[in-house]
């Protein structure tokens, strides 16, 4: 007799009292949704199984995946990842940790009604970009400042407002992919703008934009590559000779700059990237650059740049598509305050991560080795636990040849596999993404926050007991 004759009817599970009792924590039609997951999970076991089950195992089978459905439904699919890649900006886990600050700031304006468009001094309505224009026109020393969603928001913006229509000038050499397939040219499109580009992927001259200036010709774009480098045989026209050009023909220039440094990072050896107050001081019109990269805050597109210019794209219809929430206002303002702290390596986890000190890595390896040891190292799965100098990423972009001096605690395991440990503790609460080195599993240290080291214990010995 074939087991799928002894498989419950939906009536009669809703019935069970072990059900019944989930009405409280889960509306009716959710419930019945996951039974009928279950079920069909079920069946699709007992078919491809030649044993029959009576009708009182089945059922238990049933509210086995039952429960781990619902419970994995309910819980939704965003959760904690600790980090032990060594990544800073790992695009994949969410970018930039955001600062204490930002964070209260955030759910400080989620639990209540706040000014978000209300002067409060007059109290009449006021713009949602008030919250942080004059904090970014203190940092960066800018006339004028608007914030979209992302980055790529703001590229486009700024190419519809100011050459919809209109020839924009580019190097070749800075038609950049900037992730996800979105790609400049696709976006200069999407802008209604007409691409004219200039020079060789190597090598571009000055002469090469002047020449192609037209009574058509409406912007002189910049993309600074942060996410690629070209080395060897090159040539690029300066931010500050492409400013002079556009002045003589009283063209606008824009500058995508991408991560948008905010403080200056030459002393922790992160030298190649232009600070956002330096493309100020050259006389760009407009720059734009993301705010979860190394700015250290939320996702947001930021457009700094002369006033005029600012206010044309705030009137852009575009702008009330790409605009942000409160939530990312919230986060950004209290990102941006910490930039007047004085300190902002100590206070944004993301400058915190790039610039400590090799020593500190050092002895934050040392005092992770000495956990694994003590509470590790006689695991029958365990082979070797040592110390090793490791070779970090900025990430999301940002410097991609260069590689941070670091350190870490590597784990070599026997009678498991490397890719068996890490899909599995990919999937506990919270998630562990660590790094392989050869045979071996390296956590890196220098993205680990305080007191993940012991969830990282707990959550290896929990895989090597099953």
């Amino acid at each position: 007799m074939s087991s799928l004759r002894n498989i419950p009817s939906i009536d009669e599970l809703l019935l069970q009292d072990e059900i019944r009792s989930l009405d409280e924590d889960f509306n009716h039609e959710f419930i019945t949704n996951m039974l009928r997951r279950a079920v069909g999970i079920v069946r699709e076991e007992l078919r491809s199984s030649e044993a029959v089950l009576e009708k009182e195992a089945i059922n238990h089978q049933i509210m086995a995946v039952f429960n781990r459905e619902i419970h994995k439904s309910a819980r939704g699919t965003l959760q904690t990842v600790i980090n032990a890649t060594g990544v800073v900006l790992h695009t994949n886990l969410g970018r930039a940790v955001l600062s204490n600050r930002a964070i209260e700031y955030m759910v400080e304006m989620a639990g209540h009604y706040n000014n978000l468009e209300m002067d409060l001094l007059t109290g009449e309505r006021g713009s949602r970009y008030m919250h942080v224009e004059q904090l970014l026109k203190e940092i960066t020393g800018a006339e004028a400042a608007l914030v979209v969603n992302n980055n790529a928001a703001a590229v486009m913006l700024g190419l519809n407002t100011l050459a919809a229509g209109k020839e924009v000038i580019v190097s070749r050499g800075q038609l950049v992919e900037i992730g996800g397939a979105f790609r400049i040219p696709e976006v200069m499109k999407l802008s209604n703008a007409i691409l004219n580009e200039v020079g060789t992927t190597n090598k571009t001259y000055s002469s090469d934009y002047e020449q192609a200036i037209n009574e058509n010709t409406g912007l002189l774009f910049a993309a600074h590559t942060s996410n690629y480098k070209i080395e060897g045989f090159t040539s690029e026209v300066t931010l500050q000779e492409l400013v002079e050009l556009g002045q003589k023909y009283s063209l606008p220039v824009m500058q995508d700059l991408g991560s948008g440094i905010l403080y200056p990072m030459a002393q922790w050896g992160l030298k190649e990237e232009p600070t956002v107050q330096e493309c100020v001081k050259s006389g760009a019109d407009v720059i734009t650059f993301s705010g979860d990269k190394l700015l250290g805050g939320p996702q947001a597109g930021i457009i700094i740049g002369k006033k005029p210019l600012i206010e044309t794209m705030k009137k852009n219809q575009l702008t009330r598509a790409l605009r942000v929430d409160k939530l990312t206002i919230a986060a950004l303002e209290g990102t941006l305050l910490e930039y007047l702290s004085g300190n902002p390596v100590i206070k944004i986890p993301v400058l915190r991560m790039l610039c400590q000190p090799p020593q500190e890595l050092l002895d934050q390896s040392r005092q992770l080795y000495q956990k694994f040891h003590d509470q590790l190292d006689n695991h029958a799965n365990v082979e070797t636990i040592e110390i090793l100098e490791v070779e970090d990423m900025v990430g999301g972009g940002a410097y991609p040849t260069y590689r941070i001096p670091g350190w870490g605690v590597a784990i070599k395991f026997q009678g498991i596999t490397l890719d068996q440990i890490a899909g599995q503790l990919r999937l506990k609460q919270p998630a562990l993404l660590t790094r392989r080195q050869d045979d071996k599993m390296l956590i890196s240290v220098r993205t680990l926050q305080a007191g993940e080291d012991e969830q990282i214990i707990r959550l290896i010995q929990s895989v090597l007991q099953n």
